[in-house]
């Protein structure tokens, strides 16, 4: 089968495709047909190892070169085979899932343990599915348990026209939250779109000086806990969900960790997103896209030969909603 491989750190040029053995499902797995997978932010820091912190900490990274060499967690497809034990799925089932923190996604098959997939939401198609676990679970996760948001909340969305915060907008309306989101000039119609009650251009206001909002959702990571706190009630909070980019390619240490150290440190009024994992979210995905309150917003598409040129225009381009690999 045809994959992307890593073997080395660095810039998206030492990603290969090659062609490796075609895995086969053991107890308690699916074998999918992997028919499309998407990118996240968690894809260019892993395959530049940053921030370096990370790499002491993360199963799949290793100090000198990763230990997992097959990029991607967000997949679609379709079952193949199943191993011993499964119950849920048979060949020709199509799903979705995520395949953190194994990784895995960017080849034409996966072994996939069972609970960390789910039948695709009726009414999408399979890139649709793709896109939706990790960006999808983060802005759920954020806002339904961090934030713990109520109806009638305002809620500002920082970050608001990226992969989770296209989802971050519509969850927020689903809850009867009040919207606003911050994003550049180009990329106001599409966060209204999404169902944003008011749009802050970042490059012709300051979103800490606007508000009061009851939570803001912050996606960035570019701006002081002082920052973030301004604009906030009396009683709001503000979350805080990765960010960081790639910068001139130079490695961090910290990278967006520094953020949520400082956060645990003087934690007035900010609570930390951690600990997402995107599996136990696709059931309650797949209920919202079948709602008709939850719909993937995909920017642009590529091969697998294009995970290169994909993962490139991510990092340099700040990507509108979400960038899906077809996968033939």
């Amino acid at each position: 089968m045809k994959a992307i491989v890593q073997d080395r750190y660095g810039p998206p040029d030492v990603l290969e495709l090659r062609e490796i053995p075609k895995p086969a499902p053991g107890p308690g797995q699916l074998l999918v047909r992997v028919r499309a997978a998407s990118i996240n932010a968690r894809d260019w820091h892993f395959l530049r190892g940053d921030p370096l912190l990370a790499r002491a900490m993360a199963p799949q990274l290793g100090w000198k070169a990763p230990r997992t060499t097959i990029r991607g967690s967000d997949f679609a497809g379709v079952v193949k085979e199943t191993g011993a034990g499964v119950t849920r799925f048979r060949p020709g089932d199509e799903v979705f899932g995520d395949l953190c923190p194994a990784d895995g996604a960017f080849a034409e098959y996966a072994c996939v343990p069972e609970a960390d997939a789910e039948h695709k939401p009726a009414g999408i198609s399979l890139e649709e599915a793709a896109a939706l676990p990790m960006a999808g679970a983060t802005a759920l996760r954020g806002l339904r348990d961090t934030a713990q948001v109520q109806p009638g909340q305002h809620v500002l969305i920082n970050g608001a026209s990226g992969g989770v915060g296209t989802f971050a907008i519509q969850i927020a309306k689903s809850f009867g939250c009040t919207v606003t989101a911050v994003c550049r000039t180009g990329n106001a119609d599409l966060v209204r779109s999404a169902g944003a009650d008011h749009v802050v251009d970042y490059t012709r206001a300051d979103f800490t000086a606007t508000g009061p909002y009851d939570v803001v959702f912050d996606l960035v990571g570019n701006r002081s806990l002082a920052e973030l706190r301004r604009p906030l009630t009396p009683a709001g909070v503000a979350v805080l969900s990765g960010g960081g980019n790639s910068g001139n390619g130079r490695n961090s240490v910290l990278g967006p960790m520094g953020l949520f150290i400082r956060a645990k440190v003087s934690s007035r009024r900010v609570r930390i997103l951690e600990g997402v994992s995107p599996a136990r979210e696709l059931g309650a995905l797949r209920q919202l896209v079948e709602a008709g309150k939850l719909r993937p917003v995909i920017d642009r598409r590529y091969t697998l030969s294009q995970v290169p040129d994909a993962i490139r225009y991510m990092e340099a381009e700040h990507a509108r909603a979400k960038v899906v690999i077809t996968v033939a």
